[in-house]
């Protein structure tokens, strides 16, 4: 039995993330790419549909703390829904805020060239955990839990 390429596998943050994950920079639309052909006449820039949920896509850089290796730390994460989903703690550094995700899949892909490929995951999120009232932040830098406002949708 083989399991088909682009197969997301559900997971939670806490597994995916041990030692939590830091947001870096802003929420984002992720948008198709524009040529200088299209720019010059004028078409609009397209915001990427997901092809199984059919949700918008959003996107943001993250800094997993738990990774060893430097160029493996940070990476892209999509966000999947009608609206930007807006995170729900605070900042700790001017840019950076630690978050927790909703609906978080997991997708294996092969990354690198040559004899240096490795096994990476792309990952999709529905949201962000909303954040316990009154603090942005949990000890360890982890974003703060609470099961009030979190969304049961899952990514397939």
């Amino acid at each position: 039995m083989a399991i088909e390429k682009g197969i997301r596998f559900s997971i939670e943050h806490d597994d995916a993330f041990p030692m939590g994950l830091v947001m870096v920079g802003e929420v984002s639309a992720d948008n198709e790419y524009q040529s200088r052909e299209d720019k010059a006449q004028g078409r609009p820039v397209r915001q990427r549909v997901d092809e199984v949920t059919g949700k918008r896509q959003w996107k943001f850089t993250a800094t997993d703390p738990g990774e060893a290796k430097a160029k493996r730390a940070s990476f892209e994460i999509t966000l999947l829904a009608d609206v930007q989903p807006v995170p729900t703690t605070a900042e700790v550094m001017p840019g950076m805020r630690p978050v927790e995700l909703d609906g978080l899949t997991a997708e294996p892909k092969v990354t690198g060239q040559g004899e240096f490929k490795y096994l990476a995951y792309m990952f999709r999120a529905t949201g962000f955990k909303a954040a316990a009232s009154g603090s942005g932040s949990a000890p360890g830098g982890k974003a703060a839990r609470s099961t009030a406002g979190e969304s049961s949708a899952k990514a397939a």
